[in-house]
């Protein structure tokens, strides 16, 4: 009988072989389940060893960095290129008043709502706003500069936008670029080969960097858990409770009622950005998956030049979620400081709310900018904001995630209406030589026809 004694620290091939093979199938997890498992894991840290916690902060700000590295260089190709390839500027123009137009419907039913529903909980009676820290919001008190907005977004140097990651002024360049390169014509083709192959390489890029994401996760989950802790938030949990409540009645009612309006197939589009939703949740960023988000709405059948138009342009334009929370936490300061919060009121908030949220993402801390900017004009202290920074990584996830779905079925939405109008403009060339057929005399054919006949073969 032959038998294998194994040698003390030497650990058998087979053996060795299968715990191999038993990491790989936890690496080879689909992405979303990764991350689960990295909220879990990094709020058990967090809590358990807060000094380690908040040391691993830096993984999560170096999977952010990855992604803001790729931004830039995948958005600027996609815009010149979706803006070259179509039909005519007019297509431009016309893709770009349906979406600021669509922006600000959907932005101001949003805000409506948010404000009807905190006004009829009546959120924010009662509060403790003396507890907020004045100091920590002295820095934002600055409110919002059209002159510099307006100049933000238009460069004077190309090079330093794009080192800044200056997303709304590349993507102003990326349209002049884009449109100029559709004026040439042929002349373009070399420009938009390279651009292509960027474009290609930098989606190969994304595939790389998104395998880094549940790291990042837990990262960040480990840091806020760590750094914010649970104790704090029993006086806000109202609060966040309505904005919670307004972010479920804009994914589960508006969106999909738009959807319908539309004839998008709201739930299958969320199945395919699912995952993605849920890192922008846990990351806090849009721009997290903004790469992957424009290769999977490109698989959905939505055309590449509205997905790399419509989305980049929402990152600025359509925060739904954002607007949302501005204006619960705004009635939530009012009715804390027992300031004036009447029907005249509450519209002339929702109209500076729609006016100052257009330039959000370019400003920092963005939120709490124009958060501060339109409680000044209903009377409100900053101070107050202090009180709401606490809690802002909680509403900020959920927020975040939804800004993501809007931008989305915008571009969905968009699509569907641009292939109305090409459909109609099909049919009209179709109908103009037939309006032209049955405008001819009726003798035009039959001396055609003599006219042929005459002629013999040689």
């Amino acid at each position: 009988m032959n038998t294998t004694v194994a040698q003390p620290g030497v650990v058998p091939d087979a053996k060795n072989r299968r715990s191999w093979r038993e990491y790989w199938k936890i690496w080879k997890l689909p992405i979303g389940v990764q991350s689960l498992l990295a909220v879990g894991l990094g709020a058990l840290i967090g809590s358990l060893t807060p000094t380690l916690g908040e040391q691993l902060k830096l993984a999560g700000d170096v999977f952010l960095n990855l992604v803001q590295m790729i931004v830039v260089p995948l958005v600027f190709p996609l815009i010149v290129l979706g803006i070259a390839r179509m039909e005519s500027v007019k297509k431009v123009g016309r893709m770009a008043g349906k979406a600021i137009l669509y922006f600000e419907v959907v932005t101001t039913v949003v805000l409506v709502m948010a404000v009807a529903l905190a006004k009829i909980v009546g959120i924010g009676t009662g509060a403790p706003v003396a507890n907020g820290d004045g100091a920590s919001v002295e820095k934002l008190d600055q409110g919002i500069d059209f002159h510099e907005l307006i100049l933000h977004a238009v460069p004077k140097n190309v090079v330093a936008a794009f080192a800044e990651g200056n997303l709304l002024a590349v993507i102003v360049f990326a349209i002049f670029i884009g449109v100029a390169l559709a004026a040439i014509g042929e002349q373009s083709r070399p420009m938009t080969n390279v651009l292509d192959s960027l474009a290609s390489a930098m989606f190969k890029v994304v595939g790389y960097v998104i395998r880094f994401a549940p790291i990042g996760v837990l990262g960040f989950i480990s840091y806020d858990v760590a750094h914010y802790g649970f104790g704090n938030l029993s006086s806000l949990l109202g609060f966040i409770a309505v904005v919670y409540a307004g972010l479920a009645i804009v994914l589960g009612i508006i969106f999909p009622t738009i959807a319908a309006i539309y004839r998008v197939k709201y739930v299958t589009m969320l199945k395919a950005i699912g995952d993605l939703v849920g890192l922008a949740f846990v990351t806090r960023s849009s721009e997290a998956v903004l790469a992957p988000l424009l290769v999977r709405l490109e698989k959905l059948g939505i055309s590449r030049s509205t997905t790399s138009f419509v989305v980049p342009l929402g990152y600025s334009f359509n925060t739904d979620g954002s607007v949302l929370y501005q204006a619960v936490a705004l009635v939530f300061l009012a009715n804390a400081y027992g300031t004036d919060n009447s029907i005249p009121t509450l519209l002339l908030m929702v109209g500076v709310l729609v006016i100052l949220s257009k330039g959000m993402a370019g400003v920092a801390s963005a939120s709490i900018v124009v958060l501060i900017a339109a409680g000044n004009t209903i009377g409100l202290p900053p101070e107050g904001v202090a009180l709401l920074l606490g809690v802002d990584f909680i509403v900020d996830m959920a927020r975040t995630a939804v800004n993501v779905v809007g931008n989305s079925l915008a571009a969905a939405v968009i699509d569907k209406s641009e292939e109305k109008a090409t459909a109609k403009a099909a049919r009209n060339a179709i109908d103009q030589p037939n309006a032209h057929e049955a405008a001819r005399p009726p003798h035009a054919e039959v001396e055609a026809d003599s006219r042929h006949s005459s002629r013999q073969p040689v």
